[in-house]
């Protein structure tokens, strides 16, 4: 195990409820038979994670249930409905007081980035002072790699939808882009159209 993996947690946002698909809660997607947060959990181990911090929101019981998470650590966030903002706040709040320096950042939601993209954010980790995001030609994606320096300023700014948006934009000179459009989809689950990208 490097220290890279040591020092990075894997921080997965699956607290949607998925309004723009009937309301089902995007955790619960099936993917290749299991559901989509599973899934995106083993995406993050095979991306060298060995701590992994789960938000759950929507259907959050049914999720426990169903999913096979098994030594994730599961942090329910009551606010989910105001949008992913409170879900980033409650998974950082989560990993205060941990060995944790960073926090490798995962939307449920992508299952088009593989752990090769994932990798590749993770090996560009220095230190807790580190902003790390995946490029797709370019454009800012993700996942991305959040210092603990950092945690304190993008919990004061994560709002509604915004996620680490607001912070990211206002440290653009700090973040290193790691080109990963050779290895990964960007894409969204969002609408019913979405659903195709699933297996």
């Amino acid at each position: 195990m490097t220290e890279n993996e040591q020092q990075v947690a894997g921080l997965l946002l699956a607290a949607g409820g998925g309004r723009r698909l009937g309301g089902r809660p995007k955790a619960l997607l099936e993917h290749r038979g299991r559901p989509l947060v599973e899934h995106v959990v083993g995406v993050l181990r095979a991306a060298g994670c060995t701590r992994v911090h789960v938000v759950l929101g929507a259907a959050a019981a049914v999720v426990r249930e169903r999913a096979e998470l098994g030594d994730c650590v599961l942090v329910e966030n009551p606010e989910w409905a105001e949008g992913m903002g409170s879900s980033l706040r409650a998974g950082l709040d989560s990993l205060t007081g941990t060995k944790a320096r960073a926090a490798l950042v995962s939307l449920v939601d992508q299952p088009g980035i593989g752990a090769a993209a994932m990798r590749r954010v993770l090996a560009a980790y220095e230190g807790e002072t580190s902003l790390v995001s995946a490029a797709y030609d370019g454009v800012r994606g993700h996942p991305v790699l959040l210092g603990a320096a950092h945690w304190a300023g993008i919990t004061a700014t994560a709002t509604g939808d915004r996620g680490a948006r607001a912070y990211l934009k206002g440290h653009e000179d700090a973040i290193t882009l790691v080109e990963c459009a050779d290895v990964a989809e960007p894409y969204d689950i969002d609408t019913t159209a979405d659903l195709t990208h699933l297996e």
